[in-house]
């Protein structure tokens, strides 16, 4: 399992553009992926998941990859929040 805890750097947070390019990237992958925020945890294949976090400019989430390739599935993840996912 891997945990690390991610930052929100785009402005306008994680609206549906970034939630879908964050679904496609993760099902490359053979492993899960979960985000939490708060007190919720969502399936991070999930885009509908991935927008009621509500997360916002500067939110902190906690990422847990869990499978075959979950070295390769976090590393690519976090690459996605810091290029502000490619907006």
């Amino acid at each position: 399992m891997v945990n690390r805890e991610l930052t929100v750097c785009n402005r306008a947070g994680i609206h549906a553009r970034p939630a879908a390019n964050i679904v496609k990237l993760a099902n490359k992958f053979k492993s899960e992926l979960f985000l939490e925020k708060e007190t919720m945890k969502i399936n991070g294949k999930s885009i509908m998941g991935i927008i009621t976090l509500g997360a916002t400019y500067q939110s902190k989430i906690n990422m847990i990859c869990e499978g075959p390739d979950e070295q390769e599935m976090a590393d690519a993840i976090q690459n996605l929040f810091k290029n502000r996912f490619e907006e």
